[in-house]
C-alpha cells in the first residue's frame, strides 16, 4: 500500500483515550488547514467504534465550524444519543485547542430488505478514457495556465486517484461552464475487506472538489485572487454496498448559489451503474474586492 494512502488509514483508526474519546492526527496536504474530508471520516470513524458491528452508517450530518490546524491532535467526544431496536444515533464533537471545529450526527441501521429503485448513472466515458487529475495539472504547469504560487498546491501525492471528464481549461479564470462536473475516483491502492473502512474514505472522498462546483458558471475558482471559499455543512446517504477500491463515479451539480453560499449536491455510483451513495453540502463563496490584473499575486 502506497505511503500517503497506507497513513490516512492509520489516522482513521484513531486512538481511543477513553470510552467515547478518541484522538486522531492530520495529513498535510499543503494548506496548512486540516482537509474537511478528513475530520469527516475521522468523526465517522470515532462514532463507529461505539456501535455495534451489525449495524452500518446510512446517513450523516455535519457542519464544519472552525479551520483545524494540521499541526495539532483532534479530539473527538461521542455522545450516545440513541440505541434502538434496529437504529443507532450517535452525535460527535471534533474538538481542537479547546474549541470545536466541526460536530457530526450519523444514523445506523441493521440490514433490511426492502423496496429498491433508483436515478440511473449518467452517460460518462470510462475513466480508461480520460487522463489523469494529475496528467492535466502537468500539463497546465507545461502550457502556463497554472498561474498560481507552488505554496498553494505543495503536496500533489494523494490517496485517491481522480480522473475528472471536462477539466477546466485555467486554475484561475477559467472559461464560465454549467455548475456539474463528473470525476471518476478510487484509491491509489487495495485496500482491506473492511466495510468500516470504506465508508469513513468515502466520506474523506466526498469532499473532493465538491462546493468548488457552484464556481464553475462564474468563471472563477478557489485560486482566483479574492475568492474565499469554504465548506460549510455536508450531508451524506450510504445506500448500497461499495468499494473505494473500484472506479466510483462522483457525479456532482449545484442547482443554486446566492448569499455568498452555493449549494452543491452529488451522486456516486459503482462502475456497473448502482447508486450506493448520495450528498449534499452548501459552502461559502466569497469575493473580497476585485480580481487583480496580476494572477501570480493570488495567494
Amino acid at each position: 500500500m502506497s505511503k500517503i494512502l497506507s497513513e490516512l488509514v492509520d489516522q482513521l483508526a484513531l486512538e481511543r483515550i477513553e470510552e467515547n474519546l478518541f484522538r486522531g492526527q492530520s495529513q498535510d496536504l499543503g494548506w496548512g488547514a486540516v482537509f474537511g474530508g478528513q475530520v469527516l471520516g475521522q468523526a465517522l470513524s470515532a462514532a463507529v467504534q461505539t456501535v455495534p458491528a451489525e449495524r452500518h452508517v446510512h446517513s450523516l450530518h455535519a457542519y464544519f465550524l472552525r479551520s483545524g490546524d494540521v499541526a495539532k491532535p483532534i479530539v473527538y467526544d461521542v455522545d450516545r444519543i440513541r440505541d434502538g431496536k434496529s437504529f443507532t444515533t450517535r452525535r460527535v464533537v471534533a474538538i481542537q485547542s479547546g474549541r470545536p471545529i466541526f460536530n457530526l450526527a450519523a444514523s445506523f441501521q441493521t440490514q433490511e430488505p426492502g423496496l429498491t429503485h433508483q436515478d440511473p448513472m449518467p452517460d460518462t466515458p470510462p475513466p480508461e478514457a480520460l487522463a489523469s487529475d494529475d496528467a492535466h495539472f502537468d500539463n497546465m504547469v507545461r502550457t502556463g495556465n497554472w498561474r498560481v504560487p507552488a505554496t498553494r498546491y505543495r503536496m500533489r501525492e494523494r490517496p485517491f486517484e481522480l480522473r475528472t471528464v471536462h477539466q477546466l481549461d485555467d486554475a484561475v479564470s477559467p472559461s464560465p461552464v454549467p455548475a456539474q462536473r463528473r470525476i471518476w475516483m478510487r484509491t491509489v491502492d487495495k485496500l482491506p475487506d473492511s466495510p468500516q473502512l470504506h465508508a469513513y474514505l468515502l466520506a474523506y472522498a466526498s469532499d473532493y472538489s465538491f462546493v468548488t462546483t457552484a464556481l464553475q458558471p462564474h468563471g472563477v475558482t478557489l485560486y482566483t485572487l479574492g475568492m474565499q471559499v469554504a465548506s460549510i455543512d455536508h450531508v451524506m446517504w450510504f445506500h448500497q454496498p461499495f468499494r473505494v477500491d473500484d472506479w466510483l463515479l462522483y457525479s456532482i451539480d449545484s442547482p443554486s448559489a446566492s448569499g455568498a453560499r452555493g449549494l452543491v449536491r452529488g451522486q456516486i455510483y459503482t462502475r456497473d451503474g448502482r447508486l450506493v451513495a448520495s450528498t449534499a453540502q452548501e459552502g461559502l463563496m466569497r469575493m473580497h474586492g476585485t480580481p487583480a490584473a496580476s494572477p501570480e499575486s493570488a495567494g
